[in-house]
């Protein structure tokens, strides 16, 4: 699994600070992509080393990590949010547990008992629009407890 780009984002999870790691190697190819370029596997290696280096970078600014991708390999990223989300991961040296998201392409929803507390799951349909178009197809979930909650209503604007 290697990350082609990162940035900090304030809009793909609501309320949240969010270290977006740009996964490579997406096999959904989804027609109307934003992103072609994650395609391709490029990018660098994601490993400890890494995660270290960035959470460490954006150490008390930051309030969750979400992989962006990484359907070719959802243990891997489930593995790597746990590993977040792990206060024994000393390398990270973190000051306060960081939450932790992952945005699929696909309609699987990983189990309560995975280690993310935001999952967005379907792929990019076009003519449905994203998060943001009341017609989409894609679901953002947050864990409350013991299920998951629909919170893609959040990124709707409300008129007046």
């Amino acid at each position: 699994m290697r990350v082609a780009s990162f940035d900090i984002v304030f809009q793909e999870i609501p309320g949240e600070v969010t270290l977006a790691l740009n996964l490579s190697g997406c096999p959904c190819h989804c027609h109307g992509c934003h992103s072609p370029h994650l395609w391709e596997d490029t990018g660098e290696v994601l490993d400890e080393s890494l995660l270290a280096e960035l959470t460490g970078q954006y150490k008390g600014l930051i309030t969750c990590v979400a992989f962006m991708g990484g359907d070719q390999a959802p243990e891997e990223v489930a593995h790597w949010a746990a590993y977040v989300k792990n206060p024994q991961s000393s390398i990270l040296n973190l000051q306060s547990p960081l939450k932790t998201a992952w945005y699929s392409g696909r309609m699987k929803m990983p189990g309560t008992d995975s280690p993310f507390d935001y999952v967005k799951i379907g792929p990019y349909v076009e003519a449905l629009g994203g998060l943001k178009s009341e017609k989409t197809n894609q679901r953002l979930y947050k864990r409350v407890e013991d299920k998951w909650e629909d919170i893609t209503s959040s990124f709707w604007k409300k008129s007046l």
